[in-house]
């Protein structure tokens, strides 16, 4: 498959060849210490196929990015274009914060509004090489939807787990798209652990986020085009040019490890000079990454809960990942308030016209955080990972803005609401 080699794990460190060993026709997690996979590439083999670069090639989105997924050139592939979403430059938010080279990358524009897509494409490809025809996960709703949305082209089976407080819009994507819904009583970690219960029973394909290795590969590829599309925003010659820092909302911890590990492959390929520092965004209510990267390492449950529901987990299943993705790019980790993010959330639509969701929000809410300690200054490119769209949760919005003021058609009972 592709240049893949083997896989490792996070935890231990143990070396897996393919053939080593497999898991309902899958490889899924550590058999030495059940810790998470991370694919490994023959490096060599990648360098030949990107040469120079990747422009022109006959993909779009996150194929053109083949040489390091780990699928086959011949995969089923979603039939919806995934990535390739717009890099904006935040001009009133780098004048206020005093980062002129700062810039928000909006991933609500893939198809289902999350980054979550990027992910689901790639297993549902690693599904199709395998065999499988029905696909189960558990997810706060943005995993599951964008699943659900992926699937339905390719007619592949959706089973979902999803708590039972996840927000309406992203139950109403499920059914439209027409996955069996099940909304289990608990939060995000019983709906998640019932999920791998269920594959492992019914002889169902796994996406859970973090178990299923393949996820962490779908998220990179936001990486590639960050640095591609900064490139041609700084008129450089070379076709990637890495950020000093980015900042990524973090709940169970794959896409912060998703995206060290796009930069890493870039850096291993030679395409770009170093890795970027990543910075973790956290809610304060559910901070478990952050309070081990900032003290031994070790995970620890959180409260779990947060306004901020993509990123409201009280043990991120991926977390080993992410703690060791902020070590290896030397940078840190943030956790903020509900009220903070919700903030948030309203400068960076008024700012830039970007609506996210709260997790979305969280990166610009904890980069105030950094500039007041110092933590980046005018001299980095900053970007910040806006990873949902807003109205995957439009109550959470409602919070901040308020309700619209009542009046009668006539003129001169709008008059008398402008005066007040």
């Amino acid at each position: 498959m592709s240049a893949v080699t083997g896989f490792s794990c996070i935890r231990c460190d143990t070396l897996h060849a393919t053939t080593d060993f497999s898991k309902g026709g899958e490889v899924y997690t550590c058999p030495a210490c059940g810790g998470n996979l991370q694919v490994v590439y023959d490096y060599d083999e990648v360098k030949r196929a990107v040469k120079n670069g990747l422009r022109g090639g006959p993909e779009t989105g996150i194929w053109r990015y083949m040489p390091f997924l780990p699928v086959e050139k011949s995969c089923r592939k979603p039939p919806l274009e995934i990535g390739r979403t717009p890099l904006y430059r935040a001009h009133t938010l780098a004048s206020r914060l005093g980062l002129p080279s700062l810039y928000v990358k909006d991933d609500g524009r893939n198809p289902s509004c999350s980054s979550k897509d990027r992910a689901s494409a790639v297993v549902l490809a690693r599904a199709a090489d395998t065999a499988f025809d029905t696909i189960c996960c558990a997810s706060t709703g943005n995993a599951a939807s964008s699943l659900a949305c992926l699937a339905a082209p390719l007619g592949v089976k959706t089973v979902i787990f999803v708590p039972e407080n996840a927000p309406q819009a992203k139950l109403v994507q499920l059914f439209v798209y027409g996955s069996t819904v099940f909304a289990v009583k608990g939060d995000y970690d019983d709906a998640y652990d019932l999920a791998v219960s269920a594959a492992e029973e019914f002889g169902w394909y796994n996406r859970n986020t973090g178990y299923n290795p393949f996820t962490r590969e779908g998220k990179k590829t936001v990486s590639f085009e960050i640095c591609e599309q900064l490139a041609v925003e700084k008129k450089k010659k070379k076709p990637f040019f890495a950020p000093d820092a980015v900042f990524v909302p973090v709940g169970d911890g794959n896409l912060i490890s998703g995206i060290y590990k796009g930069f890493s492959d870039l850096f291993e390929t030679g395409l770009i000079p170093r890795v970027p520092r990543l910075y973790g965004c956290q809610a304060s209510g559910s901070d478990s990454v952050t309070k081990a990267f900032q003290t031994d390492g070790v995970l620890r449950p959180s409260e779990g809960r947060s306004i901020a529901d993509s990123i409201a987990v009280r043990l991120p299943r991926d977390g080993d990942a992410a703690v060791a993705a902020l070590k290896g790019s030397k940078g840190d980790s943030i956790a903020v308030g509900d009220d903070t993010i919700l903030a948030a959330a309203i400068d960076l639509a008024r700012c830039t016209g970007v609506f996210a969701e709260p997790a979305g929000a969280a990166p610009l809410a904890c980069l105030k955080e950094a500039v007041e300690r110092d933590m980046v200054g005018p001299s980095d490119s900053v970007v910040l990972l806006a990873s949902g769209n807003g109205l995957k949760d439009v109550d959470a919005a409602k919070k901040a803005t308020g309700e619209p003021a009542v009046i009668e058609p006539t003129i001169e009972d709008l008059k008398r609401h402008l005066r007040s």
